[in-house]
């Protein structure tokens, strides 16, 4: 058995926790520069706006339905985040963290599983104050539609049994029960499932996730994926994805963002590109990792008028390295190739490819350019940074204060932020 916890609306869940004026009201939380919606309030959702709506098209909703839009806090949201896990791992042995607001527990050996699931959530509630959702099934997959039926009970009432609503385990209710609600959940609820193969299961006729898993698995597999058809599986309660103790390593790390204002000059160019090849190689160090390859691109707004501009380049290493000098050096000598002047340029980015394992070197011969290893250097500075701030220490090409050129991003955050310590907020214990 497997449970799914999962916060409700969690970016807006934690400002609210800091305001509850907030609560009630139509809140949505914005991008990196305040570009779209990432996260919307229960409110904001029956005004009818989608998941990364463009912030200019739902503005006007400040002054006709009293919308309230806020510039993301991820430091604030990761803390949270820290916190929530730390009291819904209480609830069964064993715990797979799958993003900032989901994670996965075995429920191997627990007793009186729905009333623990049932206190676990009001431990969240009261310890962190994070409204939550969990879902319990056989498998991975049907946890994960479970949490989707607890939330559509709760937001929805009438759309699925009441008695459903928050927790819903899917084990404890009846076939017939278990094939109703199945007829009357769309294929595009299940995890793993978009929208593209959803349109091609209807035209084939399967509309519900009861017909799905009344499907050939032959069938299945031949006209679709292996993929779908553990999917499948996992929906009749085969178990086909094992619980992950630890994330696997990523086999690519970007960092991108969009700048505060265009640019069209070279050098706060090579600022941001610096910055961000700098972070990428923290983050490749942070999994002990090493690439080979660096790539840097760069262009225009597909929204503004003018000349349009888009482009990248890979530059390969000579051989796989996580120092922070070679990246940002090769990614400063991409982004010169690429480079044109007369464009206003609004986004750039860097990502490292071809990622290996740190603790796997290949020796060579020593025909050229001796390798230094800097590894506890760059190990060094990031404990400093750690400790005392991002930035405390970083290389000359990013500027002299990273992030506060022309090139970074706004935060016009549109109300005034909380004033309170997140480490001053005591935290529930299991």
């Amino acid at each position: 058995m497997y449970a799914l916890v999962d916060g409700n609306n969690f970016y807006v869940s934690c400002e609210r926790v800091f305001r509850p004026a907030l609560n009630r009201c139509p809140v949505v939380v914005l991008s990196n520069n305040d570009g779209c919606a990432i996260a919307r309030s229960n409110e904001a959702k029956d005004l009818g706006i989608k998941m990364g709506a463009p912030y200019f098209q739902i503005k006007h909703l400040e002054i006709t339905d009293g919308l309230v839009a806020l510039s993301a806090n991820f430091a604030l949201y990761g803390d949270m985040s820290e916190r929530m896990m730390s009291l819904a791992a209480g609830l069964g042995p064993e715990q797979e963290i799958y993003s900032i607001d989901e994670s996965f527990i075995t429920l191997h050996g627990v007793r009186d599983v729905t009333r623990r699931a049932w206190a676990i959530r009001d431990r969240i509630a009261r310890g962190v104050g994070i409204p939550c959702g969990i879902g319990i099934g056989p498998t991975k997959t049907l946890a994960k539609l479970a949490n989707a039926i607890a939330k559509d009970a709760e937001r929805k009432p009438g759309s699925y049994p009441a008695h459903l609503a928050r927790v819903c385990n899917l084990a404890e209710i009846s076939r017939l029960e278990l094939q109703a609600i199945l007829e009357q959940t769309h294929i595009g609820a299940v995890w793993g499932i978009g929208k593209r193969i959803s349109n091609d299961l209807n035209a084939a006729g399967i509309a519900n996730v009861w017909q799905l898993t009344q499907a050939d698995l032959g069938t299945i597999r031949r006209r679709w994926s292996v993929v779908l058809e553990r999917t499948v599986r996992e929906l009749r309660g085969e178990s086909c994805i094992a619980l992950e103790d630890a994330p696997p390593p990523k086999k690519m790390i970007a960092c991108t963002r969009s700048f505060g204002h265009p640019v069209e000059d070279l050098g706060p160019l090579i600022e941001a590109v610096s910055e961000y090849a700098s972070r990428a190689a923290e983050k490749l160090r942070r999994q002990r990792g090493l690439a080979g390859q660096v790539q840097v691109f760069a262009h225009t707004s597909p929204f503004r008028p003018g000349p349009r501009f888009s482009r990248s380049i890979v530059v390969p290493l000579l051989r796989p390295t996580a120092d922070t000098t070679l990246i940002v050096r090769s990614a400063i000598e991409g982004l010169r190739r690429i480079y044109e002047e007369g464009y206003e340029l609004i986004k750039a980015g860097v990502i490292l490819l071809d990622i290996s394992d740190g603790t796997i070197q290949q020796n060579e011969l020593d025909l050229g350019e001796t390798y230094r290893d800097r590894s506890a250097l760059y190990g060094a500075l990031d404990k400093i940074n750690l400790r005392y701030g991002r930035g405390t220490l970083h290389l000359a090409s990013t500027g002299l204060e990273p992030g506060s050129a022309r090139w970074g991003m706004r935060q016009e955050r549109r109300t005034p932020r909380y004033t309170t310590n997140i480490n001053e907020i005591p935290i529930a214990r299991c």
